[in-house]
């Protein structure tokens, strides 16, 4: 065999051995290079920008995907505001100056929690607000948006979804829950501002609740008081009772309040609901006042700060008047969310639509 030819044989059995064909420089560079990139990600440069990636991953993803793509941990999160007591919720919101602003809410009332807090976030008070929910979707929801500001006091209420409807036993129910709430505020040992929500801040209503009163109200009448009315409970009218309003309340940790609020529970319970009288919490209330006026330090907050729908929505000549002087605006007179809403909006104060980023809801 000639020599060159056994030459060739002997490379072709080589290449076959090794399985490959030698590299070539361009292949032995690029893996050169591919080595280093390798081993430089692991270099304290490297580690910093990985580290770099994680933490910018961990605070955008949960605002890229919503909850339900983290099921295990959102579940969690509904196990623990499930299991959130009123004493914990009471420490988170008032623990720094001993008052708690209440509101009692269910799911149907959402819009107007949203309108209401805008309202009192302009008055930097939002903080110290807690909302009582009145079922568990509220409660999640809430808490979903502003962790430890609401907490549901058991047992939830088995109609809260018709308590929107003025008049019918699921708002009776919804509603005659209040002063138990508000006495278990009260043996926590904090001050209490109750609200409902179809109420609007203009200004804030602390600087009216100063002295030492045991419990501060509102008249729930339309008609016009003077400027310097006494501050006393109000005479009866027809009925043998006052009219004063039971969705602002400002309440402290006295034993005259708490005596109020137990005077109160009672005459619920002794002036139930039924199809005849269409009730709801307010009479009762007014008894309690009326039956307790000797025992108890009562304060009547001043009209024109605190005016009754019935007066700053149908007087349009008492709001000029008065003009600047509007503290809380209660937009009672008028059932039906559709039409209170309308009513707000006319007036300027449905701010839910262009303003809700200044709550601490943001957008529902």
């Amino acid at each position: 065999m000639p020599a060159f030819l056994y030459q060739r044989q002997q490379q072709q059995q080589q290449k076959t051995l090794l399985g490959a064909s030698p590299l070539s420089p361009r292949a032995v560079s690029f893996t050169s290079r591919f080595h280093q990139r390798t081993v430089s990600l692991f270099s304290r440069s490297g580690l910093l920008i990985l580290l770099s990636l994680i933490v910018v991953l961990g605070v955008l993803i949960p605002w890229i995907f919503p909850t339900e793509f983290f099921p295990f941990s959102f579940s969690s999160s509904l196990s623990r505001w499930r299991d959130y007591t009123l004493s914990q919720a009471a420490e988170f919101v008032g623990g720094k100056n001993g008052t708690i602003i209440v509101c009692a809410v269910s799911q149907p009332y959402l819009p107007f929690l949203q309108n209401w807090l805008i309202s009192i976030s302009r008055q930097k008070h939002q903080d110290e607000v807690l909302v009582i929910a009145e079922d568990y979707a509220t409660l999640y929801k809430i808490n979903q948006k502003w962790p430890g500001h609401a907490v549901l006091i058991p047992p939830v209420p088995p109609d809260a979804q018709a308590a929107h409807k003025f008049g019918s036993l699921g708002f009776f129910n919804f509603t005659s829950r209040r002063p138990r709430h508000l006495l278990n505020i009260l043996e926590l040992g904090y001050n209490v501002l109750y609200n409902d929500v179809d109420m609007v801040w203009l200004a804030d209503p602390f600087p009216y609740l100063q002295g030492h009163h045991d419990v501060y109200f509102t008249d729930d009448m339309a008609a016009v008081k003077p400027l310097n009315h006494p501050h006393s409970l109000p005479q009866p009218g027809k009925k043998g009772r006052t009219y004063i309003c039971s969705c602002m309340i400002f309440l402290r940790p006295t034993n005259g309040a708490k005596a109020l609020l137990r005077k109160w529970i009672e005459e619920l319970q002794l002036q139930p609901w039924s199809k005849k009288s269409r009730s709801n919490d307010q009479p009762a209330f007014n008894w309690a006042l009326n039956k307790t006026s000797d025992q108890v330090d009562m304060y009547l907050l001043p009209q024109v700060a605190f005016p009754s729908g019935g007066l700053y929505f149908k007087n349009e000549t008492w709001v000029k008047e008065t003009e600047g002087k509007h503290v809380i605006i209660h937009n009672n007179y008028i059932t039906g969310f559709e039409k209170k809403i309308k009513r707000f909006r006319d007036s300027g104060l449905w701010l839910v639509e262009d303003y809700a980023r200044e709550g601490p809801l943001g957008k529902l």
